[in-house]
């Protein structure tokens, strides 16, 4: 039997709560409930070795989900658990005071079923990744800072994780910037070299088909050959990683931001958060292919 992922559900709608977890545990989810901010804190604080995922309602009593938050960000035990905001009002202002908050994942009420396992699946997969990548950093650790410039090529996603590890640990803060540079690499096979739209990722996360489709489109006469390179740079006063597809480019403005209308959605936040908190300068270059880095390193 396929062990149990642990999340934690609060709420203060007993109805809700007993159809998440009646939901959660058909997919073999391991659920945990609280009825309010201050309880679910208390139930966090006794299994925050486990839990992989909070759905947090935003209005409750005695502690609300932002004030929640507020304790969540501020506690670097448990402040790299992802947070699915479940609200009854999906307002631009309230999500984006959210998003602001550290809150990433959103699921309106009342929801849809499969919409909300879609993001929980996602929540738990995103948290999974970045915590197998950060004990592959405590593990790889080595004198790379002495590394000074270096060009990379990668194909398949498989090779991602070994990648991020390497060049994460030329950075004076490894931990900061993994995510990011997972992500734009991901980002770069799956939706540069194998044309893989927004539209057809939400199906493929949704059926769970999202590997299986990037291995067969690797296998495509027009991709076969596709590889992205990675251009690392030390200099003194900037650390920049360049990343290229071979792809047509894509609408990068619109990902630039998390928008509010996309924060229900399984994916497309990659790029924000990369921007947002790994790396002190990002831009995208012409149609989109490429995408520039950059770390300023502290004067010594």
């Amino acid at each position: 039997m396929t062990e149990a992922f642990k999340v934690l559900a609060i709420d203060d709608d007993k109805n809700n709560l007993r159809l998440l977890r009646l939901d959660l545990e058909d997919e073999n989810y391991e659920v945990l409930t609280a009825a309010d901010g201050v309880q679910g804190w208390e139930v966090l604080q006794q299994h925050k070795d486990d839990i992989q995922a909070i759905l947090l309602d935003r209005m409750m009593p005695n502690m609300n989900g932002m004030e929640f938050m507020e304790k969540l960000k501020a506690d670097d035990t448990v402040q790299r658990i992802p947070v699915i905001m479940q609200t009854a009002a999906a307002e631009k202002d309230q999500v984006l005071a959210g998003i602001r908050a550290g809150v990433y994942y959103y699921l309106t009420k009342p929801y849809d079923k499969d919409i909300m396992l879609s993001i929980v699946k996602s929540a738990v997969g995103d948290y999974a990744h970045n915590s197998a990548m950060r004990q592959e950093l405590l593990q790889f650790k080595r004198k790379l800072y002495l590394v000074r410039d270096g060009s990379f090529e990668v194909r398949r996603i498989e090779d991602v994780k070994y990648l991020s590890t390497f060049l994460a640990n030329l950075y004076p803060n490894p931990e900061r910037v993994i995510f990011g540079i997972s992500e734009l690499i991901v980002n770069a096979i799956e939706h540069g070299n194998l044309g893989i739209s927004y539209s057809e990722k939400t199906k493929l996360n949704k059926n769970g088909t999202w590997l299986k489709e990037i291995e067969h489109r690797l296998a495509f006469p027009e991709y076969k050959d596709r590889k992205v390179l990675i251009k690392y740079i030390k200099n003194k006063d900037d650390i920049t990683l360049r990343i290229i597809d071979e792809g047509n480019g894509f609408n990068w403005q619109e990902y630039m931001e998390i928008a509010p209308e996309r924060a229900t959605h399984s994916h497309g936040r990659g790029i924000a958060l990369s921007k947002m908190m790994c790396f002190d300068s990002l831009e995208y270059i012409g149609c989109g292919n490429e995408v520039l880095c950059k770390i300023f390193p502290p004067a010594p």
